[in-house]
């Protein structure tokens, strides 16, 4: 598979269901994203400015491609109310060749 094709999982949070969709739907009409998942329902519990914080949230996967998961990445960062969103990237490693080949159909370099 070229390396640009390479399917990647975007994981990020966010603060309610409504912003997840809303943000979701912007990265798959803008072939950024093949799909996105959005999965109600997580508390979370980390440390800000030093302080222990606690809150729902909502967890979004974005099946997107290596040669636009930056591109995804600055979306959802310009995007996202918070001031420093979780956003991490990784490398799908195995799956179905058929839903992979799928991912790199549906996220088509798209140049603005």
């Amino acid at each position: 598979m070229d390396r640009n094709n390479t399917p990647i999982f975007v994981y990020t949070t966010w603060p309610d269901i409504s912003s997840a969709k809303r943000v979701g739907g912007e990265l798959v009409a803008a072939s950024l994203a093949a799909c996105v998942n959005i999965m109600p329902g997580m508390i979370s519990i980390y440390r800000w400015e030093g302080q222990q914080e606690t809150g729902e949230e909502v967890v979004m996967i974005i099946k997107t491609r290596a040669e636009q998961v930056e591109a995804v990445i600055r979306e959802v960062e310009a995007r996202h109310p918070h001031e420093t969103p979780a956003v991490i990237s990784r490398p799908a490693t195995g799956g179905s060749a058929g839903y992979l080949d799928w991912i790199a159909q549906m996220t088509p370099l798209v140049v603005k």
